[in-house]
């Protein structure tokens, strides 16, 4: 595990930037798993707008880690939120992308995000194997959709799960932890204050680190990285 820790969400945003174009660019084919929320927000931003001419986008695949179980259309879509920030303004083949259809019925897509998962990624371990998997942190310690009140999910046998929301009650479809500990790299991009004491708990192993999803996060590989801000890390020795 490696932490790298920076002064904000726009240099977090920005050093990222650059170990993706890096990272895409030492591969024929990346196969990448999106996250949403507002930090991968500002990456896609500056995906846009500094790497929209430099980036070899016939070469990248770009799937979801998890999706809230809503149109495309709708502001919750974590598509939407990467259509209008990132696809809308790069030239990347229709077909790279694979979206989960949110509009579908949960469990069905769940299947069948599985089988576009076996269908497009190589298998290593005899799990489908993404290149690289970008993850953020709620404030209450979930990743992807695996939350702490459906730990279990996380050991599903099974490559993509429902999962509830647990205030609102929202659907969501997600990856699980065989997929997401199989791939060859696992970033996690954290920034804000409200992060910290999870941050805290989970790196150095502390109080309810167990209790956390993002504990969990432990590739195969030996490749996770985490990607800070100076508000999230503040408590890390």
């Amino acid at each position: 595990m490696k932490i790298k820790v920076y002064k904000d969400k726009e240099q977090v945003a920005d050093e990222f930037s650059k170990y993706l174009f890096d990272y895409a660019s030492e591969r024929d084919i990346t196969h990448i798993a999106l996250s949403g929320g507002s930090t991968p927000k500002i990456v896609f931003d500056k995906l846009a707008s500094d790497y929209a001419d430099k980036m070899d986008w016939q070469k990248i695949h770009f799937y979801w880690g998890d999706e809230r179980c809503v149109p495309p259309t709708d502001n919750d879509s974590n598509y939407k939120m990467t259509a209008e920030h990132l696809l809308s303004k790069i030239d990347i083949p229709s077909e790279n992308i694979h979206r989960i259809k949110g509009e579908k019925v949960p469990v069905y897509e769940a299947d069948r995000y599985s089988a576009v998962l076996k269908e497009n990624l190589p298998e290593i371990n005899a799990i489908p194997q993404f290149d690289l998997v970008i993850l953020g942190m709620g404030d209450d310690g979930h990743t992807a959709s695996i939350f702490p009140h459906e730990i279990h999910l996380w050991d599903s046998q099974r490559l993509c799960e429902v999962a509830t929301h647990p205030d609102s009650g929202q659907n969501r479809v997600s990856i699980t932890g065989k997929l997401i500990n199989n791939a060859k790299s696992v970033v996690f991009l954290v920034t804000g204050a409200s992060k910290a004491s999870k941050i805290t708990e989970i790196i150095g192993r502390q109080k309810d680190f167990e209790k956390y999803p993002a504990t969990l996060v432990r590739p195969t590989s030996g490749r996770l990285l985490w990607f800070l801000d100076d508000s999230a890390a503040k408590g890390i020795a």
